[in-house]
């Protein structure tokens, strides 16, 4: 176990918090901007803040991370991005932590010698994905907060970037970044850092033996929060190199106490070795009192999910702990030589870095002499610096004067140029790398996106229909519809019907998995590459784990990308067109508006489903009335009275047998379905490439009628039928 491979990453929300960060041992510590953090509630930095933070980091030989983990709109990626950036890439930033793969790709470009981290908003849970990251040029991976240490070693084991993993503090219900629950119920989005916690709140849950709902004040999606000293030697030893602490919403005495309770424990692990490590009941209550949910866990570790993960309350308890975080200070070493007739001489030096200075002319005393004493209380006015004297040796004689004015200008001038000298080796010019890149060879423009009204299509002109399904029920429907171009299966039913659906001259494709962990199934992608070969168009692809498998395997073209693979603007849309995918989702949270100014040529949009609120590892039903093992569905019901299923996808490859292969998961889905039947005539001039329809829970009914009016409405102009369909974002659009 090599200590110096082994970071300690401690959040900052405000200035102070990142002083408590250093003082109590953080090795780095990421912190959020003015803009573009996932954190977008917290006190977060201004420009000055931030500037100062980078350089202190840096003077004390720690590192600072930038939060740029939100999706962007083509408008802040073009005209703000690299503009808000700049400042802190020339003075020596030295990561960014990334969700959106069009930001990344502009950062890339534009700031060559920043390091990309990818944000757990990207969802990363397996190698392949992982190794994608790198070779786009992340250099770390922070890990989806769901995996085991399993899965974390063999990520390890198959790519050689770094890996971070939260290791204490709050755990999301939903995998991060596949949460849209705030968003589509309140307009507060998680992928734009604003999520206002509704899986913190009480809901009913329906019991399916009685078919009521259970009664009481009850949480059933708060989980607990996560902490995991007890474990950070089996953490290390899976291959993690930075240990995240969770919390830039919270006060700097709790991000002290908990970044040093965790250095203590590193540092006794690094010592006396793991099979000597012990973590005593007081330092472990201490956590406890400093912050928790209903207690603690150790989060998905060593459990897939489970009841005891959840708090089932939103309670928040805190003792009475009391703690002043202190301030690092970098200890220097001073000679000052005063001697009448010459200048004031200061040399200061400390671990890493020298300086000297020299100002003014000392006097010989004409009537009383500065003191020794006097001399040292003016040099010892540090103020707000982050220096302190270790020694300093003063040289003066008997009888000499010297103004206290003199002293001061040489102790500032010393202290400017030692910072400086500590520093300069992290200073970067972005100019002059534009300059030397240019003289290199043609590069795009800063930002080079366009930005245009995409060509509009008459209501008459065709739209292709594809249609997505779940059910055995909805596919025997959909292979009736003339209007329906393509069809979306899981594997099973891919199985039974290829062969059909081709005679009906339909396009099909293999749904994969909404969340992909582990290896497919025995057999599942040789089979898939017979279908290929029979004659299926591709795959419907919802992660990155799922798409780098595929893209390994020479398939990139054949990928559909579904809408979690975001592609909120044009840079990201580039992006997977230079990685030869057949299509994109346009995504579910920009407005009308905002599509104008996106390029949908090439790109599907839903225009009917039961829209994901939440994807997730725990199981609603396994936490409230045990696990079945049986893909059904149960009800939550709001204090609004509306319901939302949530549906057991117990066997996510959907195979058609009941092996278990790989980690189940949750889906909560929207109260009521979302439509844009009238709009149709708004979504054609999109200039969209293609539109969808997705069941999930419809009756074969339902699945009809839904079909008939929207082919009505998208091939004839024609609106028929009444629903009550949310409209999701096409309207307000997300803050």
């Amino acid at each position: 176990m090599n200590q110096n491979n082994i970071e300690l990453l401690a959040p900052a929300g405000s200035y102070e918090g990142f002083e408590a960060a250093l003082g109590a041992g953080a090795d780095a510590v990421y912190v959020g901007g003015a803009m573009f953090g996932a954190r977008a509630y917290a006190q977060n930095f201004n420009e000055e803040e931030l500037l100062r933070a980078i350089d202190v980091a840096h003077i004390h030989g720690r590192k600072l991370y930038l939060t740029v983990n939100t999706l962007l709109k083509n408008r802040e990626l073009k005209e703000q991005l690299v503009s808000y950036l700049e400042p802190y890439y020339n003075a020596g930033l030295d990561a960014v932590i990334v969700q959106d793969m069009g930001v990344f790709s502009l950062i890339k470009k534009e700031f060559p010698k920043l390091h990309l981290h990818a944000s757990t908003q990207m969802t990363v849970t397996g190698p392949e994905g992982m190794k994608f990251l790198a070779d786009q040029g992340a250099t770390r991976v922070v890990a989806a907060r769901e995996l085991s240490l399993e899965e974390l070693s063999r990520m390890h084991e198959a790519c050689p970037i770094e890996i971070e993993a939260f290791v204490h503090g709050a755990l999301c219900y939903s995998y991060s970044g596949q949460c849209l629950m705030s968003s589509l119920l309140g307009g507060r989005s998680g992928n734009r850092g604003r999520c206002a916690q509704p899986c913190r709140l009480p809901y009913q849950v329906k019991n399916f033996r009685t078919r009521e709902y259970q009664k009481g004040e009850f949480c059933p999606l708060s989980l607990k929060d996560i902490c995991t000293i007890e474990i950070l030697p089996e953490i290390i030893e899976a291959g993690v190199t930075s240990l995240k602490i969770e919390g830039r919403m919270k006060q700097p005495a709790y991000t002290a106490g908990v970044t040093g309770m965790y250095r203590k424990y590193l540092d006794l692990l690094f010592e006396k070795g793991s099979e000597n490590y012990r973590v005593t009941e007081k330092d472990k209550k201490y956590l406890l009192d400093l912050f928790n949910r209903g207690g603690s866990c150790t989060g998905y570790y060593q459990m897939e999910n489970g009841p005891q993960m959840m708090a089932f309350t939103n309670e928040k308890k805190t003792g009475e702990v009391f703690l002043e975080p202190k301030q690092l200070k970098v200890k220097i070493k001073g000679e000052l030589s005063l001697t009448s007739g010459l200048p004031a001489l200061l040399h200061v030096s400390c671990k890493d870095a020298e300086a000297m200075a020299y100002t003014g002319e000392v006097q010989l005393a004409k009537n009383q002499p500065v003191t020794r004493e006097r001399v040292l209380q003016q040099m010892d006015k540090l103020g707000n610096t982050i220096f302190t004297w270790e020694s300093l040796d003063i040289q003066m004689n008997d009888a000499v004067f010297v103004p206290m004015k003199i002293l001061n200008e040489i102790r500032h001038q010393a202290l400017e140029e030692l910072t400086e000298n500590l520093l300069k080796k992290y200073r970067r010019n972005v100019g002059l790398e534009r300059i030397e890149r240019i003289a290199h060879g043609p590069q795009p423009k800063i930002g080079d996106i366009v930005i245009c009204d995409n060509v509009p299509l008459g209501k008459e002109d065709f739209i292709p229909i594809y249609a997505s399904c779940e059910s055995e029920e909805a596919a025997e429907i959909l292979f009736q519809q003339k209007e329906i171009q393509g069809i979306y299966l899981p594997y099973a039913l891919m199985e039974d019907y290829l062969q059909k659906g081709l005679a009906n001259g339909k396009e099909m494709y293999l749904s994969l998995p909404h969340i992909t962990r582990g290896n497919p199934p025995e057999g599942y992608l040789e089979q898939a590459k017979k279908w290929l070969e029979a004659g299926m168009t591709g795959f419907l692809v919802r992660n990155l784990e799922s798409y780098s498998v595929l893209a390994q395997m020479g398939l990139a073209d054949r990928c559909v990308l579904d809408h979690s693979l975001y592609t909120w603007n044009d840079e990201a849309i580039h992006f997977w067109k230079d990685q030869k995918v057949l299509r994109n989702t346009v995504p579910l949270e920009l407005n009308e508006k905002e599509l104008r100014h996106r390029e949908n040529t090439g790109s599907e949009m839903v225009v009917y489903g039961r829209l994901p609120l939440m994807h997730s590892a725990q199981c609603v039903r396994k936490n409230t009335s045990g696990c079945n093992r049986q893909e059904d569905w149960l009800v939550l019901r709001d204090r609004y009275d509306k319901e939302f299923p949530a549906v057991c996808y117990c066997r996510p490859w959907k195979t058609g047998n009941t092996k278990e292969t790989g980690p189940c998961y949750n889906i909560i889905y929207n109260s009521l379905p979302y439509g844009l039947l009238k709009e149709a005539g708004k979504v054609k001039e999109l200039g969209i490439s293609s539109v969808r329809l997705s069941f999930t829970i419809e009756s074969g009914k339902e699945t009809r009628r839904i079909v008939e009016d929207f082919a009505a409405a998208y091939h004839k102009g024609r609106v028929s039928g009444e629903y009550e369909f949310t409209k999701g974002h096409f309207k307000r659009g997300a803050e």
